[in-house]
């Protein structure tokens, strides 16, 4: 997951600096989430499951030629055709518009202390602060919800411990 995703942000800055796709602004988000199977203790992929680009852009580009340019010029030369079928999620800028980026498009405070402020290095953590968010930001909302269900998981006896993860992306209200 976190190799893809790290190349399809790669070629993010390779098409725009190109010219591939002009429309590319440097401001963007990538995010993979690969389906494995276990075999013999070695976790292999067998498909992508969703594919989420939220990229900044000009004025001048469409949506639907924002997704057909990232699944071309970006999706493709990346990720295996093998891994991708037709159950592929694909979240393509799912937020809409993304003009303006960068400081001036998500501003707020430094989030120091994130790990204290949660499980000091127990758990798992995406690295969003909690503080200085807009209600669109699921750093704080997301991280109450799975901590509540983990909570349940081990009030009700399931469990001793449990972590509970999760994935979001702008635009898109349910969990990856």
């Amino acid at each position: 997951s976190h190799v893809l995703a790290t190349k399809l942000g790669a070629r993010l800055t390779e098409v725009r600096k190109n010219g591939t796709c002009a429309w590319l602004r440097p401001d963007g988000k990538t995010q993979v989430t690969v389906e494995y199977y276990n075999e013999n203790g070695a976790m292999v992929p067998v498909r992508v499951h969703t594919v989420l680009i939220s990229t900044q852009h000009d004025e001048t580009v469409t949506n639907d030629e924002i997704a057909a340019d990232l699944k071309e010029h970006v999706i493709k030369p990346v990720i295996p055709e093998k891994y991708l079928d037709e159950k592929t999620i694909f979240h393509l800028n799912p937020s809409g518009r993304f003009v303006i980026g960068g400081p001036h498009g998500d501003a707020g405070l430094t989030g120091r202390k994130i790990i204290i402020d949660t499980y000091g290095g127990w758990g798992a953590h995406g690295g969003g602060a909690f503080s200085g968010k807009d209600p669109t930001k699921v750093d704080r909302s997301g991280a109450y919800i799975v901590r509540q269900a983990a909570k349940s998981i081990v009030a009700s006896g399931l469990a001793r411990r449990c972590i509970v993860q999760v994935s979001y992306a702008i635009g898109v209200p349910e969990p990856l």
